[in-house]
């Protein structure tokens, strides 16, 4: 007769998207089931004779209790799906981030502002005195006043602009990014606080059960003292190891508490009840290769330094932009009143073309030049970099990965064959083949065996999630534990053509193309811009990049200087075409002609 939970009672699942396999709850150890039985019974599982009717009334209860109760509490328990759903909404340093990339999408309008014209007003007002010797028509008091009003508008900036905003958008698709790569980690942090509680709380009832055992062993060498059977050696080790036991099972309510802390800290809430998953998770690749394959595609740490090389690159051409011509509209209006005693009132306008060269700075400006041109260099190496980084993070989470794979075959054994081994040293305690020490060694390497199996079941799913994590795949859309996910582009899109307003309060705005559908009017910045969920993941690649259907083309180096030929082991990075300006200024019709030219 197998030991532990009736195989008739109903089977826990875990909520799952359609289409995906379901994950069943796996049993208790059946090793605690049978410790209490030991505690309330004895050291023998069957009940002495003239206790029959109270043992087996206990036995009994203990049945309807483990059939009945435990379901319902396992049923009331938060998944690890649920907390990871309130991890994602309510998570301060993922909020943090997104409010960041909030921030970075500013630029592109501050970029785009050198497109567009510049108004400024001013007021003057004042009164003089003038007496002169001999005397002259201005001589007396006047209350001269005068208002105006002038319009830059720029015709050309040497490409300064477009330079600009190419420059501003890569640093809000690497903040895009970034966002991914906080997610990810925010999302591990809580499946690692959760599996501590889960961890935690099943060593501390096996470190109480044990407490239960010894104590009972305890007792019954204090029994057999008092009629000369066991001698006081015997009950010496028997106290010696109940307080070490006692000493173990406080320690383990201190890591308890300790992970309870950080499960309110990443999650948001205090752990109550919590289940044990399923060791098999969803999205783990088979071979090391194919995690190294979807990581070179979709890790959030490569595609930053690419977007960020990228973006200086365009740093270099918009400094050394400051060096070509610069072509200004001008116009102004001025009134005056009482100027002189002759003129009452005076106004004049005018209207002026200005071209500006500049022929030397005092070195400034290619100073910056040479500058940018220096930290373009170190951003190819940085690419190469989180390359190098990306390989080993995700060869050494599939490494853990496949070690507790294995360590859990082995404890699974060594669980298995600790409790025969405690139950034959028991038998021949009987017949006194074996001493009391013998009988407290096997209990605590049966005890050592199943805290190994805890905590090698912990290791094993922290490590799957690891995996995906340094995959690029740690996402809530792709792991589907939320119903509504953050929408990264929608800030994006209602402000990159911004001219006013300075709220930041999300309203609605007409979806540009390929943007994704904005959440309604009114909503305020405490739960902004979500959207539902795509129905299935964008391919590898275009959805790491964020760019649906994107051109990939090769820009190619842009100066000698800083030619991947030039550099030694690095491979010249291959980026998505940015979208053309929507502004219709000569200087981006300018800028695509010559682009086209020259390619």
């Amino acid at each position: 007769m197998t030991r532990g939970w009736s195989s008739s009672r109903p089977k826990l699942t875990f909520r799952r998207p359609p289409g995906r396999r379901a994950m069943t709850l796996a049993p208790p150890p059946t090793t605690i089931t049978s410790r209490v039985l030991i505690a309330v019974f004895g050291q023998t599982a069957k009940p002495a004779a003239h206790h029959n009717s109270r043992a087996w009334s206990c036995f009994g209860l203990i049945l309807v209790a483990f059939a009945v109760l435990a379901p319902q509490d396992q049923a009331n328990a938060e998944s690890l799906s649920q907390a990871l759903h309130s991890a994602y909404q309510s998570n301060p340093e993922l909020d943090a981030e997104r409010a960041r990339l909030r921030a970075t999408d500013e630029e592109v309008p501050r970029a785009k502002s050198g497109y567009r014209p510049t108004v400024q007003g001013s007021v003057s007002y004042g009164q003089t005195h003038l007496n002169s010797r001999p005397g002259t028509t201005s001589d007396g008091r006047s209350d001269p006043g005068a208002w105006s009003v002038s319009i830059n508008q720029p015709i050309f900036t040497g490409f300064r602009t477009t330079n600009a905003i190419s420059e501003a958008e890569s640093l809000v698709r690497a903040g895009r990014q970034d966002l991914r790569r906080v997610e990810a980690t925010v999302l591990l942090d809580a499946v690692t606080a959760y599996m501590d509680v889960v961890r935690d709380k099943a060593i501390l009832r096996l470190r109480e059960a044990n407490v239960g055992v010894l104590s009972q062993e305890l007792e019954a060498a204090q029994a057999r003292r008092a009629v000369r059977e066991v001698t006081l050696t015997d009950v010496a080790q028997a106290q010696a190891r109940r307080a070490r036991a006692v000493s173990a099972a406080d320690l383990a309510k201190a890591n308890l508490r300790v992970s309870r802390a950080a499960y309110r800290r990443v999650v948001g809430h205090a752990a109550t009840k919590v289940r044990e998953p399923g060791l098999n998770v969803e999205g783990v690749p088979d071979t090391l290769d194919a995690a190294l394959a979807i990581a070179r595609e979709e890790s959030p740490n490569v595609i930053s330094a690419l977007y960020r090389e990228q973006a200086s690159k365009f740093a270099v051409n918009r400094t050394w932009s400051e060096l070509l011509p610069r072509v200004d509209l001008e116009a102004a209006y001025e009134h005056e009143t009482s100027s002189t005693s002759l003129i009452e009132d005076q106004e004049s306008a005018s209207i002026t073309g200005r071209l500006t060269i500049p022929f030397y700075q005092g070195g400034e400006v290619r100073a910056r030049v040479r500058q940018a041109k220096h930290t373009h260099v170190s951003r190819l190496q940085q690419v190469e970099q989180a390359r190098n980084e990306t390989r080993q993070n995700v060869t050494s989470a599939w490494s853990q990965l496949v070690a507790a794979r294995a360590q859990i075959k082995s404890d699974n054994v060594a669980v298995r064959a600790a409790s025969t081994a405690l139950e034959g040293v028991r038998e021949e305690e009987r017949v006194g083949q074996r001493t009391l020490l013998d009988v407290l060694d096997a209990e605590q390497e049966l005890l050592d065996a199943q805290v190994a199996r805890v905590t090698t079941r912990r290791n094993l799913i922290v490590a799957s999630y690891a995996l995906l994590a340094t995959m690029g795949r740690l996402e809530a859309e792709q792991i589907a534990v939320t119903d509504t996910v953050y929408e990264p582009t929608a800030n994006y899109n209602e402000v990159r053509n911004k001219w006013l307003g300075t709220s930041i309060t999300h309203r609605r705005a007409p979806p540009l193309p390929d943007a994704h559908p904005m959440m309604p009017a009114s909503r305020e910045m405490s739960e902004p811009y979500y959207r539902e969920p795509e129905p299935h993941a964008a391919p590898s690649g275009s959805r790491g990049l964020g760019l649906k259907g994107a051109e990939y083309i090769d820009h190619g180096p842009e100066y000698e200087e800083v030619s991947p030929e030039s550099i030694r082991g690095t491979v010249q990075p291959v980026y998505p075409r940015l979208r053309p300006s929507r502004d219709l200024h000569p200087e981006a019709f300018l800028a695509d002609i010559l682009r086209n030219s020259l390619r």
